[in-house]
């Protein structure tokens, strides 16, 4: 809650963020995170990614998300050190995939950081809690370990339920700074525990998938509400809007990073003019969230609907 506060306090007060630099959100470990990430998985899953990285760099992206699961570390490390961009000014995460018999979790990130070219990743996740299942409390303190290491600025999880988290957090010293996961409208009513979870923690949930009431689930309840959004904004900005930024509008409001990703130049031009866009109004918010409500549909990881 209090990483969500700071976040609105300084995106109404620092209005220059929204076409000058990237809007960043705390997380409780000190850090930030950008709020706009551009992913290597979905659409450039086990595809070479090191020319859509270099646009979405080129673009004005600076937070890359990518994971071991994803088989295209090597392109996702191209495509930083082709781009010309310092380091220092990229925010890179990768995820915890299986670990292999034999293999401890450093020497799978340290793989991973020559994949990367990269000497330590900003953010590392356990990507899947259902793939160290009894062992979820163990790889956790390697993390930990890892982050007083320095190979990783900060420590998170993905996919995670509560029950994960609590097992986790019943051996943490340090509370994970993330938990990534699908966050849409059409799973908000089901998300909701989960959320308010987090929040007592000040873990902040960063969204993957959050375009599937328009890309996955077309014709569902939220439409018509997006579309009106859509036509308010246009009106009151003078700009074009999508529906796809008034989506990622609703996720910025609630202070969750937005991980997306696209081939097509245009679209990441579109992704980083989301952010120099007003705010949704409360009722919007509300309006959208309430639609979301009527239908569920999980597109990713359905076994976390079992």
């Amino acid at each position: 809650m209090a990483a969500l506060v700071a976040f609105r306090r300084l995106f109404a007060t620092t209005t220059h963020l929204r076409t000058m630099a990237p809007l960043r959100i705390p997380l409780n470990d000190g850090k930030h995170i950008p709020w706009l990430g551009f992913g290597t998985g979905t659409a450039l899953f086990g595809k070479d990614a090191a020319n859509s990285v270099r646009v979405a760099i080129a673009n004005g992206i600076i937070h890359l998300d990518g994971a071991q699961l994803y088989g295209n570390e090597e392109s996702l490390g191209e495509g930083i050190a082709s781009s010309g961009k310092p380091r220092s000014e990229l925010f890179v995460t990768t995820k915890l995939g299986k670990v292999p018999e034999g293999k401890t979790v450093r020497d799978t990130l340290v793989e991973s950081l020559k994949k990367l070219r990269l000497d330590y990743v900003d953010l590392f996740l356990i990507h899947m809690p259902i793939h160290h299942e009894g062992k979820l409390k163990s790889v956790w303190k390697e993390f930990e370990e890892l982050q007083k290491e320095g190979l990783a600025k900060s420590i998170g999880v993905s996919n995670f339920r509560i029950k994960d988290l609590e097992e986790v957090l019943e051996v943490a010293t340090v509370v994970p700074a993330v938990n990534q996961i699908e966050y849409h409208p059409y799973v908000y009513k089901a998300t909701k525990p989960l959320l308010n979870f987090q929040k007592k923690h000040n873990i902040v949930a960063t969204s993957y998938g959050g375009l599937t009431p328009i890309v996955r689930h077309k014709g569902g309840p939220v439409d018509p509400i997006l579309t009106s959004v859509r036509e308010r904004l246009e009106k009151d900005s003078g700009k074009k809007v999508s529906e796809g930024q008034v989506l990622g509008l609703w996720l910025r409001n609630q202070g969750i990073p937005e991980i997306t990703t696209s081939s097509k130049e245009e679209r990441v031009k579109e992704y980083v003019a989301t952010q120099g866009l007003p705010d949704l109004t409360p009722e919007e918010v509300e309006a959208i969230s309430e639609a979301g409500s009527k239908v569920h549909h999980r597109a990713f990881c359905t076994w976390l609907d079992d």
